[in-house]
């Protein structure tokens, strides 16, 4: 039987690579497509009528999942966030959604400690001052503690958050965690408001869903006592970064890393750009030589799996594993 799979869009690379994967594996018509928009793919879906749709960035709302659910079974995620596809539309269509939940955990984890180290000890501010001429660190001292004398606050503590708190118990750090599930970890579990009056360290590891879209706004901001550090490398809507950057201003924070932003590009003029004491990165948490072929292969394992398996009737298989 041939199956058509349509790849709605990737900024990872040429997609002959999927392309080589699905031939390999079925008797297969690719589609390969350049979807920004939901009325793209729908567009698309029209004309291909696929059995599967491959999606990094384009979005899947439940008009483009009407369009596909009368020959689509699985909608596989090239990446772990599913913010982008409408999970309640495709489970009652029938549809799978699939991400690839384990290729960038030890790398994300990574990218969060050395993000929160990196402005701990001042490194942006300390490097800008040297390349300005400037040589004086004991004018920082007072503004850098030790690592065995702080708390880490985590969003979410999950695989990544797991990762990130190992590496700062190495430290003698306190961990306290704020999350509804409890993995019976051992770190103590807390309110949100407790988190933001004891963090030093705020670092975010939480699926982006609506009871935790802007988790850190406004009134987590006013709540914090510590001039804490913090840290966003899991999905961008999970902190209001216009309130983050006030925050900064006016000296309630200590210092913002952030990997992710609601709408990526970062955009030219946004005032992350030239707050001091940040670290930004262009969604860069995930890479690394390894990371990069296991995400695409793994996209493409779910479509292999999902067609050729017998069809399961109406039941949906939603993606559990998300930013964890």
């Amino acid at each position: 039987m041939t199956h058509t799979v349509l790849l709605t869009d990737s900024d990872l690379g040429d997609r002959g690579l999927e392309v080589s994967w699905l031939t390999a594996e079925l008797d297969v018509e690719v589609v390969v497509a350049h979807c920004t928009t939901a009325e793209d793919v729908a567009r698309e879906v029209r004309a291909c009528r696929p059995d599967a749709i491959v999606t990094q960035w384009a979005p899947i709302d439940a008009a483009v999942v009407a369009e596909a659910a009368p020959s689509c079974r699985i909608i596989s995620r090239l990446g772990i966030g599913i913010d982008m596809i409408d999970v309640s539309a495709a489970e009652a269509a029938g549809i799978q959604v699939r991400n690839v939940a384990h290729y960038c955990t030890e790398e994300v984890a990574t990218h969060a400690v050395a993000v929160a180290l990196s402005l701990w000890r001042r490194l942006p501010d300390l490097d800008r001052e040297v390349r300005a001429g400037s040589w004086g660190a004991a004018a920082h001292a007072g503004r850098i503690s030790r690592l065995s004398d702080a708390t880490l606050g985590l969003v979410g503590c999950g695989r990544i958050g797991r990762l990130v708190a190992r590496a700062f118990e190495a430290w003698g750090t306190r961990v306290i965690v704020f999350d509804p599930v409890d993995a019976r970890d051992g770190y103590e579990r807390v309110g949100l408001a407790t988190l933001a009056e004891r963090a030093d360290i705020v670092s975010l590891h939480a699926p982006l869903v609506d009871s935790t879209r802007h988790i850190v706004g406004e009134d987590f901001l006013a709540a914090v006592q510590r001039r804490p550090i913090v840290v966003n490398t899991a999905r961008g809507g999970l902190i209001d970064v216009d309130a983050a950057v006030a925050a900064l201003d006016d000296g309630r924070i200590g210092g913002l890393g952030l990997d992710v932003f609601d709408v990526e590009p970062l955009s030219e003029d946004a005032a992350i750009r030239h707050a001091p004491s940040t670290i930004i990165t262009p969604h860069a948490a995930w890479c690394s030589a390894q990371a990069l072929p296991d995400l695409r292969r793994g996209a493409i394992d779910n479509v292999v799996e999902a067609l050729t398996q017998l069809p399961a009737g109406n039941a949906a298989v939603a993606a559990t594993e998300m930013v964890r």
